[in-house]
């Protein structure tokens, strides 16, 4: 356990008492009623909400529910970005005893439809008129929704719905209704129990539709109170809330963590605005997904393009020294005075005491990127079934090749080890989920002897005790030869590379490995206007000689440090990016093999058949319904064969 001298076990309510989080809402409302819990930036502006101002919005809400017609055991569903107004919306559900269903505010229609549906949403609470748009949208296809409840009333005037209904109103109602009768409230939150089923959490679905997991207010706050031992929080600790609120992680530090440490929670204005709403806030703790990192890294990469040779320089000596000296254990003073310390305050990081990365592996080389920067960071793991991560690094314990070591009351084992030590990570504690909503029969599958759950994950215990996670069991490959590789660890060497955004490694079955691979189109499109190199959409851009060599000299890097038969033999680069609106990513960005390989099957099979140029004649749909053909070329690189010349390939998107 690590030390939390910063943040006693005394400071730390109890929560075999204060059970559920509208609980909790009331206890710190009661002992800290002034203090800032929530705050939003709204054109240009911070708006705070105290612990006592959250209380009395959450009570509006649920008793405005209850003229509704809303009862115990009703399912509210919740659509949109991050707002104070989605979560003051879950608590409120808890309070009536209800079931939160948090939905990805970028879902589309039938996913939309889909959950809802299945759930029997009697409610729901809409962000603004884009999520509004969607739901009318549906009309029949979602006959359980009785009310739509909006937040941001700007263009809702023209609809005449009777289904629609003003946040402002219904706290309104619920505010004459606790004017009517002031204990109602009270005798609510009392009815609900630890045991209680709170929240209906989405899986990531990478297989088929999303199950919900039934998750308990009981074993959620326990779990995070375990999590708090491993890195503690306080009142006096900003977070910055970026992940989408119905992911576990999210409900994990937004609502579970927030309630039992008072850490203040911070809503940006637009994701657009991140990293200078970051930069305003300072904040001490951060949590983002693999995809951010990334991001964030090839961002730094690319506003060196466009500085000047000496900042060029420094950034490339400091980067060495800080990399040198991370090798040994140790920090570059050098390289943080020329370099980092700039760095961290340009990025917003510069507060941080600890920095989470978690829903995915992150690839070491962007994991080594950000410690040589100075940057607290550490791996999590873990499953939405598990309540979210139950492994973490401890502060001084930190090694990027692994997840870290099990929170206290966590046990682990690895079922059906090779000799090698790797087999599936099968896991067992006291917080885990009562079971799928509605499917028996995928619970049953979940769980083997004892209460232990399989994670379908492939992983070993390392000799310090940490433990190392190598992939799903089942995206485990091995070529013809019988030589096995994870194709998501040579993926995330490959998303190192400011320049590739997505990466699918192939080769299960197959004589040698090949890969499929998106530019980052932000960066090669800067990158081909610095080297005045024309070009007019992404399919073009991804076609042109130029940026075909630039990426075959990072695949050559990435090569470099694999093993001889874990190299990419050959690749190409896709005409488009994968898209979770297409179903080829999960709403946390995790790619979907099987789609892909159904998608692309075509193509895959023309590259082992030593195809060198793939015709390609397809049409892609964009999310506001439109339709564009592609017609291209879609040259293959063969990692044995010379560079293509500057003048092969001309294509044409149209």
């Amino acid at each position: 356990m690590s030390d939390i001298t910063a943040a006693p076990l005394a400071a730390y309510p109890d929560v075999a008492v204060h059970d559920t989080m509208p609980k909790l809402l009331a206890l710190n409302a009661r002992t800290h009623p002034n203090d800032t819990w929530l705050r939003e930036k709204d054109l240009g502006i911070w708006i705070s909400y105290t612990w006592a101002q959250v209380a009395e919005r959450v009570r509006n809400i649920t008793l405005g529910f209850t003229t509704l017609g809303v009862a115990r055991g009703d399912v509210i569903g919740l659509l949109g970005d991050n707002r104070p107004e989605w979560l003051m919306g879950e608590i409120a559900t808890h309070a009536l005893g209800g079931m939160s269903l948090g939905i990805y505010r970028d879902a589309l229609g039938d996913e939309v439809a889909y959950l809802i549906t299945y759930a029997d949403v009697a409610v729901v609470f809409a962000e603004d008129e884009e999520q509004v748009d969607k739901l009318l949208s549906l009309e029949e296809k979602i006959p359980t929704v009785r009310h739509i409840v909006y937040a941001d009333p700007r263009g809702i005037r023209k609809y005449d719905d009777p289904r629609l209904i003003s946040l402002k109103d219904l706290e309104a109602r619920g505010a004459a209704e606790a004017a009517r009768d002031p204990a109602a409230y009270d005798r609510l939150v009392a009815q609900g129990k630890a045991d209680d089923v709170a929240i209906l959490c989405t899986t990531s679905g990478t297989t088929s539709h999303p199950k919900l997991a039934m998750l308990t207010g009981g074993a959620l706050l326990r779990h995070c109170r375990a999590y708090l031992d491993m890195d503690p929080r306080t009142s006096a600790d900003e977070y910055v809330s970026v992940l989408q609120m119905p992911w576990i992680m999210e409900q994990i530090y937004a609502f579970g963590q927030a309630l039992i440490s008072r850490m203040k929670v911070n809503f940006v204005e637009e994701q657009e605005t991140l990293m200078a709403d970051m930069r305003e806030i300072g904040p001490s703790f951060v949590l983002f997904a693999p995809r951010v990192w990334e991001q964030i890294a090839a961002d730094v990469r690319s506003r060196m393009m466009d500085s000047s040779a000496l900042k060029r320089g420094m950034f490339e000596l400091g980067m060495k020294l800080g990399l040198k000296a991370l090798d040994q254990g140790r920090r570059s003073p050098l390289a943080d005075f020329i370099l980092f310390r700039a760095l961290r305050d340009r990025l917003g990081f510069s507060h941080l005491k600890s920095a989470a990365t978690g829903g995915a592996a992150l690839g070491p080389d962007t994991f080594r990127f950000f410690l040589a920067l100075g940057v607290p960071m550490r791996q999590l793991y873990g499953q939405t079934e598990l309540l979210g991560a139950y492994t973490l690094h401890k502060a001084q314990d930190v090694d990027f090749d692994t997840v870290g070591v099990p929170f206290d009351g966590v046990e682990i084992r690895i079922d059906d080890p090779d000799p090698n030590g790797l087999g599936e990570v099968v896991t067992r504690h006291g917080n885990a989920f009562t079971g799928y909503f509605r499917n028996d029969e995928e619970t049953a599958k979940s769980f083997v002897d004892g209460g232990w759950m399989r994670t379908g994950d492939a992983g070993f215990f390392n000799t310090r005790g940490h433990l190392v996670v190598i992939d799903r069991i089942r995206d485990m490959a091995q070529t013809a030869h019988g030589d096995r590789f994870s194709p998501q660890y040579i993926e995330n060497k490959l998303k190192f590379s400011p320049y590739v955004a997505e990466a699918v490694v192939l080769g299960d079955g197959r004589d040698s490995l090949a890969a499929l691979i998106c530019i980052r189109f932000s960066i090669v499109s800067k990158w081909a206007e610095k080297n005045r190199i024309s070009f007019t959409t992404y399919t073009d851009l991804s076609a042109r000689p130029e940026v075909i060599a630039l990426l075959r000299k990072e695949v050559e890097a990435v090569n470099r440090t694999l093993p001889e038969k874990q190299r990419i033999g050959r690749f190409l680069l896709l005409y488009k990016e994968l898209d979770a609106d297409d179903g080829e990513l999960t709403r946390t960005r995790k790619v979907r093999r099987g789609v892909i390989n159904e998608r692309y099957g075509t193509i895959i099979d023309a590259m082992y058949a030593g195809e060198k140029v793939i015709d390609v004649d397809t049409t892609i749909t964009f999310q506001d319904g439109t339709r564009q053909r592609i017609q291209t070329k879609l040259d293959v690189i063969d990692l044995g064969a010379p560079s293509p010349r500057k003048d092969d390939g001309k294509r044409r998107a149209a």
